[in-house]
């Protein structure tokens, strides 16, 4: 049997994400919370071999073979780590045959915001952005589609993929982005499986890291 075609109550799932100062990976079997570990560290010197030798002291070649879920986070963050976590991410998907998916890190963080800022009407909107350091915003856009009494089966849609804008509109709902390790890794599991079905084994080649200032964006 394929990874593709493992049943939903037998698979494993494993996230990387990063933030503009840290990375980390989250893994969950067959969707029970209870289950999930989580590794969080912040960047060092070399981050390209620590982030290989972090990950296999994390999960242990054997449960490596038994992820069939494989979802990471594309930015926008610190760029450099975004590359690597993608470059990886997209590595293991070829190597043990298992569907790849992404989420922008502002679409992960989105229904924690909308919570913490009560923004629960359904279909109200609001954005997401990063002040640059020079001029102008990193900022994406979300919609409430659907809202219950329990936030946490809140859905939010990415409206807008994050990108360069020279202001905010004032008369629109904003928040800036705030990253939360251990959150946003936890989100990025929940994502990860509620989209289990939606993907295919070729799915890495579409998975490139998110950076809106970019010379090719």
């Amino acid at each position: 049997m394929t990874n593709k075609s493992k049943p939903r109550e037998n698979y494993h799932t494993l996230v990387i994400h990063s933030t503009d100062n840290s990375f980390g990976f989250g893994y969950r079997k067959n969707n029970n919370l209870e289950s999930d570990e989580l590794f969080i560290k912040k960047f060092d010197n070399d981050l390209c071999n620590n982030l290989i030798n972090d990950l296999n002291k994390f999960i242990s070649k054997e449960n490596l073979q038994k992820i069939n879920k494989l979802s990471v986070s594309t930015g926008p963050a610190n760029f450099n780590a975004s590359r690597l976590i993608v470059v990886l991410a997209r590595t293991i998907s070829q190597q043990i045959n298992c569907p790849l998916d992404s989420f922008s890190s502002f679409k992960i963080m989105a229904k924690r915001i909308a919570s913490k800022n009560n923004i629960l009407t359904n279909k109200k909107t609001f954005w997401i952005y990063k002040k640059l350091k020079r001029k102008g915003f990193i900022a994406g856009k979300y919609e409430i589609c659907h809202k219950e009494t329990n936030s946490s089966v809140l859905v939010i849609r990415e409206t807008v993929l994050p990108k360069v804008l020279k202001e905010l509109e004032s008369k629109e709902i904003s928040f800036e982005a705030n990253y939360d390790d251990k959150e946003d890794l936890k989100e990025l599991l929940d994502l990860s499986n509620k989209n289990l079905l939606n993907s295919n084994v070729d799915s890495w080649r579409k998975v490139l890291p998110l950076y809106p200032i970019s010379p090719f964006n």
